[in-house]
């Protein structure tokens, strides 16, 4: 698939402060540290169904977003930004929750399914393409911690005490890959990201009641240059 460099980034996550500190909600928590490095406003906008953000990086806009529709209707809020600005679905960076992925550890990769995430399909349903890039971060599955805790519930509560610890240190690899990304360097940022993901653990073994699989509800590289050293004061 042909590439662009990003210029949309979205978190995902549900709005009220109840689910501020829940799994689910891993994307918003990366957007908020991302507002902070680009030294960037998040404000509620009506036009676009969410708060928006505007920043400047090595003279180009940068937009962010984190939608107020809660989690399964996500892509009003992406699609009418990217429509409004004339982006391409290439252009978008959507940053979520992943179950498949254990605490610690992040992925990026451009296209592919939604795997259950309601977030991502309607994402794609409102793009019209699944070409878009996901940043997905690791929160775990119940059944591979050794949880029997129904899928839903589980990505709607917080994290425990060590997988909080390691989901943080995550959001900080993937604040560190985003000037690569805005660049257009796709190669560079998969390989530093990846490269500080942890050995994945083997599972453990599923409690007697298996939980659903999927809610319907729901080394840094020296060459890369530091965010903070890009961003321009112009809003």
């Amino acid at each position: 698939m042909a590439t662009a460099p990003i210029r949309l980034i979205a978190g995902l996550g549900n709005p009220g402060a109840e689910y501020d500190r829940t799994r689910h909600n891993a994307g918003f928590w990366l957007a908020d540290a991302l507002a902070d490095d680009l030294r960037a406003t998040f404000n509620h906008d009506k036009a676009f169904f969410g708060w928006v953000a505007k920043a400047r990086v090595a003279g180009e806009t940068i937009w962010l977003v984190k939608p107020g529709t809660y989690m399964n209707r996500s892509g009003q809020a992406v699609g009418a930004l990217a429509r409004f600005y004339k982006l391409a679905p290439e252009q978008v960076l959507v940053m979520h929750d992943e179950l498949d992925l254990p605490p610690g550890c992040a992925k990026l990769k451009q296209g592919g399914g939604h795997a259950g995430h309601n977030g991502l399909r309607d994402i794609q349903a409102a793009l019209g393409t699944p070409a878009f890039w996901r940043l997905r971060i690791g929160i775990g599955h119940p059944r591979t911690q050794g949880l029997a805790q129904p899928v839903v519930d589980y990505v709607l509560h917080p994290p425990r005490h060590e997988d909080r610890d390691a989901i943080g240190a995550t959001l900080d690899r993937c604040r560190a890959i985003i000037p690569a990304l805005i660049e257009g360097n796709f190669e560079a940022a998969t390989r530093q990201l990846h490269g500080g993901n942890p050995a994945e653990p083997k599972a453990k073994k599923p409690p007697k009641d298996k939980p659903a699989d999927k809610p319907e509800a729901a080394g840094a590289n020296p060459a890369t240059p530091r965010l903070e050293d890009a961003v321009e004061d112009g809003r």
